[in-house]
């Protein structure tokens, strides 16, 4: 930030990673004890503008514009800093040895670091975001791994909380809004492992089938095969390959969704009669394993190829968590297997 000619005002220059955000939320990153209020108040007598004119809260900024603030700001920027010196003095100072756990944590789930992207291994049990009950999640955890950039990483698209694996998070706004330009234009290729009780019939195909909310939201949502013409049906495709089984009780099945429902690949593999392991919601007790395999979901989100927001493409693939790694060993499959289980792509 740098001083203006007017006594008490300074001015701050937008940075290219803040490229597109609203200036709302560029307040709430650099002085976030401004009320929305305040903030409102400010923009309205022009005491706050963007590029020497009045702005509105909702206005997406650009890279290398000037915003003007006022001295109430660094006012309230010193007394909310003061504020939290007297709570740190009055409290025990416990938080940096979480904070220091946590990053540690943290950094160990990075498997991709570039300029733009992260790339994440998701454990299984570890909720993508926070909700009823949910204290510790990915997003949460964002806070640690900026990297020495200004502002935390965010996400483009969730994984369930059982299940594991590749989550790209963006580094700047930019990227994430050219990673969710290439998520919604189905410029990305996701390829999921699972181990499903019992083996699909044929051992490689296409299931199509709408599907729609049956339960509430939250941790009991469940999701079932309806008919395209239900209120809220949504259109669901998943390409499927059987890469190995054990007998004919177990299969090793790469999954392909090519839209992206809630539940998709859990239900549409359930409606074959060949639920994944350790999925209780849509296999019952049928998918409770056997002798040494844990009882945990069997899904991993293998790997991502989409496009990379500087150019090019992304191609990321995580390593299977603990559980399924012993269960591939047990049943003789390759955990380190890099067949390409859909080499010709399907039109449609």
């Amino acid at each position: 930030m740098s001083d203006d000619s007017t006594a008490g005002v300074q001015t701050a220059r937008v940075d290219f990673e803040e490229k597109d955000i609203r200036l709302d939320r560029w307040f709430k990153r650099h002085f976030p004890a401004l009320g929305h209020g305040m903030l409102e108040k400010l923009l309205r007598t022009g005491q706050i503008r963007l590029d020497g004119k009045r702005a509105k809260a909702g206005e997406r900024i650009s890279t290398g514009q000037i915003i003007r603030l006022p001295p109430q700001l660094q006012t309230i920027h010193k007394e909310a800093n003061s504020l939290v010196e007297r709570r740190s003095t009055d409290s025990q100072p416990v938080r940096p040895q979480i904070d220091g756990d946590e990053r540690i944590f943290a950094e160990s789930l990075v498997i991709h670091k570039d300029n733009a992207v992260l790339v994440l291994n998701k454990p299984a049990g570890l909720a993508t975001q926070g909700g009823s009950g949910i204290t510790r999640h990915i997003d949460g955890l964002l806070e640690f791994l900026t990297f020495g950039k200004k502002q935390k990483p965010r996400l483009v698209h969730r994984l369930d909380r059982d299940t594991s694996g590749v989550l790209v998070v963006a580094r700047t706004a930019p990227a994430a809004a050219a990673l969710s330009e290439a998520l919604r234009q189905r410029n990305a290729t996701k390829i999921y492992w699972s181990l499903t009780k019992g083996v699909p019939r044929p051992h490689r195909g296409t299931i199509k089938g709408a599907i729609a909310k049956e339960g509430e939201a939250g941790h009991d949502e469940k999701m079932a095969i309806v008919g395209r013409d239900v209120d809220g049906a949504k259109h669901a495709i998943t390409d499927y390959a059987v890469l190995g089984q054990a007998s004919q009780e177990f299969a090793w099945v790469a999954a392909k969704p090519v839209t992206g429902r809630t539940h998709q690949i859990r239900v549409h593999l359930a409606s074959k009669e060949t639920p994944i392991v350790g999925d209780f919601k849509y296999g019952g007790t049928a998918v409770r394993p056997k002798g040494e395999i844990e009882d945990k979901l069997h899904l991993h989100a293998r790997s991502i190829d989409i496009a990379h927001p500087d150019g090019g493409r992304l191609k990321v693939t995580a390593p299977l968590p603990p559980h399924m790694l012993k269960t591939w060993n047990l049943l003789g499959f390759d955990p380190n297997s890099k067949e390409d289980p859909f080499p010709t792509e399907r039109k449609r």
